[in-house]
């Protein structure tokens, strides 16, 4: 080997360590630098006459890509179960602490104590009055409630909408950075230093919704969701945008069809033109974004439900009132006749018929609800609870002789056998009189208005006003929402004395505990169906008990699901932070390991120097000689 080989092959190696050593540099200033990634020389050996010599080709990340995927998706998981966890624990909140007496169970027990008391006492002035206090500190819990839910929606609506700027800005970010790398050879340190930074926001991006990276050629990534819709590409960006709603309420759902929503829908914007709804679509399936979608309109929808429906069998359960139906006959047909004229029906109020289906053997149960809105029908599966049931709507607004019209050409009743006929204030169910059905039953529940109707049933509980009846309107249930706008009866502030006299003629004897008693076993015995849509029960098998057993159990659930959240959302946290650990282990900086290399960087960089200061000296010893 010549001198000049030497003199060539020491100045690459000094070379080749100047890079070296600015990287170790970098690295340790850098150690502590969120989403920095390790940097190191790629070297190459080259030949040259027969000379082996190092020759730098760039700088490369050491990134396991593999870890970085894992990483992303348990991102994404753990931002979903933290918004859930965070949420559900406000509404434990909204429901009480237990231990402070202003919970609905407690509430709903001091109520029904202040009635056992007046029983005991019915012509108490002062127990009178701890009533309709207890009932007013009941209603407005169930107000407070409603309102407490709402609320966590409206934030949760707020959250999609700074959760969806946040996104767009950070696929634009990596847009942009993917533009600045296009074209570039990506081999040296400010390549590597934007592909940092680019992996920064496609962490950032992961943290709202789930992201799948797809390497390109240059450097070039593209980024999907999990479902397969393309938010960047090479150097374009999607745009995200959301119509956030002022007020949201409980009759406020989101719809895929935009004509019936009235909370805002997520749009992707396609840079070529075009764009799809990324919540109809079912697009956004982790990440923050998709933990507030599911609170706002499942899980919180879920709970308005609950009170809504333990504020309706409040209502319902001392209002309405179940009278037998009138046995009718017609030749050989036999059934009930239900008369409309001192019953006074309001929308919502129902007629029950118990057949049997001679040919099958099978008794059905069939309820005829009461509509005076048709744009309401017909009434949706859910408004159905008793599975054994099959309920329809009939409109009663055009009179009797409509309703049987309606009735016998309803497809529910085909093949029945049932027939129906309407006159004046009457209506007539009637078997077919030829052994292919029998009716068994038939009657008709109504809701009283009266105080002193001369039966114990009241309306002790109001919607605002107004009577609940359970009526269904083109805005849908009365039912929705009930818990927010129930109220203590107006007359009976007014009169507490109502809540022992149901009578006035003749009037209700001194003592008489027969409404105080009603009122009381209602509220402690009385036993009903509650909807599937409170998440407690299912269709099959509705859930069925006392209005307490129903408080107990939707309040323990949502006790339960919070708890649920908070191991779910602890775990995703370890799982991320297991996997952050590994992950700067295998890319992060080791300051004792750059330190190592930094001292081994050092002691070829003196041999380097070495040779050539051993190779200068040669030269100036041969060019003496001459």
């Amino acid at each position: 080997m010549g001198l000049s080989q030497a003199l060539s092959i020491a100045m690459a190696g000094l070379r080749a360590n100047q890079a070296a050593l600015s990287l170790v540099s970098s690295n340790v200033a850098n150690a502590e630098t969120p989403g920095y990634i390790r940097k190191a020389t790629t070297q190459v050996q080259t030949t040259s006459a027969g000379a082996t010599s190092v020759l730098v080709t760039g700088v490369n990340r050491e990134l396991d890509q593999y870890i970085q995927r894992q990483v992303l998706t348990e991102t994404s998981g753990a931002a979903y179960a933290s918004a859930r966890s965070g949420m559900l624990q406000r509404l434990q909140g909204v429901y009480g602490d237990p231990s402070s007496g202003t919970t609905i169970e407690s509430v709903f027990n001091d109520f029904t104590n202040a009635l056992q008391s007046l029983s005991t006492s019915p012509d108490s002035p002062s127990a009178r009055n701890v009533v309709i206090n207890a009932a007013q500190a009941l209603s407005q819990q169930l107000n407070s409630t409603s309102q407490g839910i709402q609320s966590l929606r409206s934030d949760a609506e707020s959250a999609i909408s700074n959760s969806v700027q946040a996104a767009n800005n950070a696929m634009q970010q990596i847009a942009a950075i993917n533009k600045q790398l296009m074209g570039v050879s990506g081999n040296d340190a400010a390549s590597a230093s934007l592909m940092d930074q680019r992996d920064q926001y496609v962490t950032q991006l992961s943290q709202l919704m789930d992201v799948r990276v797809v390497q390109g050629d240059s450097n070039q990534i593209s980024i999907l969701t999990n479902s397969g819709v393309q938010l960047v590409g090479a150097g374009q960006a999607a745009s995200l945008s959301f119509n956030q709603q002022g007020t949201v309420t409980p009759n406020t759902t989101w719809n895929a069809d935009p004509a019936k929503s009235n909370l805002g829908t997520i749009t992707l914007s396609f840079p070529q033109g075009g764009s799809i709804d990324m919540i109809a679509t079912n697009s956004i399936r982790s990440g923050a974004i998709a933990g507030y979608l599911e609170l706002r309109d499942k899980t919180l929808v879920q709970a308005q439900a609950q009170v809504d429906q333990l504020a309706a069998s409040l209502a319902s359960s001392l209002s309405d009132k179940t009278t037998d139906g009138t046995p009718a006959n017609l030749g050989s047909q036999n059934g009930y006749s239900f008369d409309f004229s001192p019953a006074q029906p309001q929308n919502g109020n129902v007629i029950h018929l118990t057949y049997t289906d001679n040919l099958s053997g099978q008794t059905r149960n069939l309820s005829i609800v009461m509509v005076n809105d048709p744009s309401a029908l017909p009434l949706k599966n859910t408004d159905t609870i008793d599975p054994n049931d099959v309920v329809i709507g009939v409109d009663f607004s055009g009179g009797l002789a409509g309703v049987a019209a309606q009735l016998n050409s309803n497809p529910l009743l085909s093949g029945s056998n049932l027939h129906f006929s309407g006159s004046g204030s009457s209506l007539t169910a009637l078997d077919d009189g030829g052994g292919l059905a029998t009716i068994r039953s038939g009657s008709m529940t109504t809701t009283v208005d009266s105080l002193t109707s001369g039966s114990p049933q009241l309306a002790l509980f109001k919607d605002g006003g107004a009577l609940y009846t359970g009526a269904f309107s083109s805005n849908g249930s009365q039912q929705v929402g009930l818990a927010g706008r129930i109220t203590v009866n107006s007359d009976l502030l007014a009169d507490p004395s109502r809540l022992i006299v149901y009578s006035t003629s003749p009037a209700t004897p001194s003592g008489d505990t027969t409404r105080s008693d009603f009122i009381l076993s209602q509220m402690t015995k009385g036993s009903s169906y509650y909807s599937p849509q409170t998440g407690i029960g299912s269709t099959a098998t509705p859930f069925k008990g006392s209005l307490l057993s129903f408080i107990q159990q939707f309040t323990t659930a949502q006790g339960q699901a919070a708890s649920a959240a908070k191991q779910l959302s602890d775990g995703q946290d370890v799982v991320l932070a297991t996997l952050q650990n590994k992950m700067n282990t295998s890319s992060g900086v080791n300051i004792d390991e750059e330190m190592a290399h930094l001292l081994a960087l050092q002691n070829a960089y003196s041999a380097n120097a070495r040779v050539m200061s051993t190779a200068n000296s040669m030269f100036a010893a041969l060019l003496q000689s001459v």
